[in-house]
This record gives C-alpha cells, structure tokens and sequence, in this order.
C-alpha cells in the first residue's frame, strides 16, 4: 500500500486519540482510563454479559478481566452468574456505576461540544458529515468474511433471521421448505460454500453459493442484519461469493428473489445481473437473475 495513505492514517489516529483524551490516565478529568469509562458505557444500564464486552471492544478475556476488576474495586460493577446460565458471566453497574457513568455521558457531550463550538455552521456540518464517514468505513473495514461450515451455530443463526424476515416482509410468508433446497449438504465444499460476515465476533451477515452438474451455480442465503445495513457488506458479499464460484469453475451465475425484497433487487442489477425468464419453480420468487462470470 501506497506509503502516503499509511501515513495519514497514521496522523489521523494521533489526532483523533489525543483529542479525545485517550492518552490520560484520567479520562475526562475522572479517575480512570479511557478502556473503563467505555466499558462502563457499554455494560449500560441493564447490564451485559462479559463475553458480549469482550467481543463489542475487541478486548482479549485477560484484559477485559482486568477492567471488570479495577471498575469492581471502585465499586462501580459487579459481575455474577446469569440467572439463566450460571456458565455465563454478567457485568452489572452498581448505584455508583450508574451515577458516574451518567457523569461521563455529560462530559462526553460537553467534549463533543468542545470541537463544534469553534467552527461554523459549514465546518460543522462537513466535520459531522466526515465522522459519520470514517465510522462507516471503519465499521465496514472491522468486518470479516469466512467459510463456514452450515451446521454451525452461527450458520443457524443467520438462517433463522433471514427466514423471519422473509416471512414477515413476504406477502404470502415463507416456507424454507416449499422451494428450491439449499440444504447444508449442498452448501459445503465441493457441492458450494457458505461464507459468513463477522463484525466483532458476531455473525451480521451470510450468503451461499450451490453449485449444481451442468448448470449455472446458484446465489443462496443472501442475508444481512438490520444492524450492519448501510455499509456495502450485502454487495461485498456478492462479490466474494462470485469469487469463489468463478475458483470453482463456475461461468454463470442464477439467482432468485421475491418482489418485497428491493434492496436485493436494486444491489443484484447493479452488480451487474441482468432479469431473464423464470429458470425454477421457486415459489417465493417473482424475480430472476443471471451473471456471466469471467472466466
């Protein structure tokens, strides 16, 4: 990578954590580091289960541990056993938690105030314009992409959201087992793949790839969470899986979707698919589409 782009966000970074205050001991002139006063922020006030913390700040077990307990010390967290499942850990903010981390969230907007207050009404509006920029960016660079095996619970779990919302969003509803079968056996290498998107450990987004004798391969399982929506993953996804069809020997590509779905609709023809007649007896689809790969 070019040396001039590693450089400024090099310098972008030194800017951003010195003013923001993450060099101080004393974050927001309180007596804790940055890393507590987040994980105050994040526990929230209904509580949070310690692995959900450690995955939402990309914080490795040992020193998530130890800022759970410095913040129990002071006094201001408590972690006990689930209710449900006392294998797992949640991290709980005391009386005292509650009232500090209300005192941080004042000095934050106070902060945030603090860089506004100098500019004018344009400056603001392209710095404000500019941060929800590099968040998006940022969030969309975190993101990780891997094969999964179908079977995983993570698998299931994106299956599970994507057919609930094909179901509520669908006229008619939706039968996963009325149409054309995408069954885990058929997702799994060589017969297809199953690739799954991570943001901070959790799975935000899945697409699948079957290959199928003598035909085009077929895009299946196109799905992305509401909470990473807006990013370009769903069309990042596209293109992996793509990718991985053409490795495969695949020189066309089929795909199916139902009318309800125009988000899809409007991310396949701009990537490139072109409608053609009914290829399947799919129930579900009113739409039907077909990429010719490069060979």
């Amino acid at each position: 990578m070019h040396d001039a782009r590693i450089g400024q966000v090099r310098s972008f970074n030194r800017t951003v954590t010195q003013r923001v205050g993450a060099l101080s001991d004393s974050f927001l002139a309180r007596d804790r580091p940055l890393g507590e006063a987040r994980m105050l922020w994040e526990i929230g006030t209904g509580g949070c289960e310690v692995r959900a913390l450690r995955h939402r700040l990309d914080l490795d077990s040992g020193h998530a541990s130890r800022l759970l307990r410095s913040l129990e010390r002071a006094g201001m967290v408590e972690v006990t056993p689930s209710l449900s499942d006392r294998r797992v850990r949640v991290a709980r903010l005391t009386p005292e938690g509650l009232a500090e981390r209300g005192l941080l969230d004042e000095r934050s907007d106070e902060l945030a105030t603090s860089m506004l207050r100098p500019l004018d009404a344009a400056q603001s509006k392209h710095l404000i314009e500019a941060m929800r920029t590099v968040e998006r960016l940022l969030t969309f660079s975190a993101v990780e992409i891997r094969p999964v095996d179908p079977p995983h619970p993570d698998a299931r779990q994106c299956f599970r959201a994507y057919f609930e919302e094909l179901d509520q969003r669908s006229e008619s509803g939706f039968d996963p087992d009325a149409g054309i079968s995408a069954a885990p056996h058929e997702l799994t290498p060589p017969a297809g793949i199953l690739l799954i998107a991570y943001l901070h450990a959790e799975a935000v987004g899945c697409g699948a790839v079957k290959h199928r004798a003598g035909a085009p391969s077929e895009i299946k399982r196109m799905w992305v969470s509401s909470s990473a929506r807006g990013l370009g993953l769903g069309r990042r996804l596209l293109g992996e899986l793509e990718t991985s069809a053409a490795r495969s020997g695949a020189t066309i590509l089929h795909l199916e979707t139902n009318r309800a779905l125009t988000e899809a609709i409007t991310l396949y023809r701009s990537a490139g698919y072109r409608e053609v007649p009914a290829f399947n007896d799919e129930p579900f689809a009113d739409h039907w589409f077909e990429k010719q790969l490069p060979r």
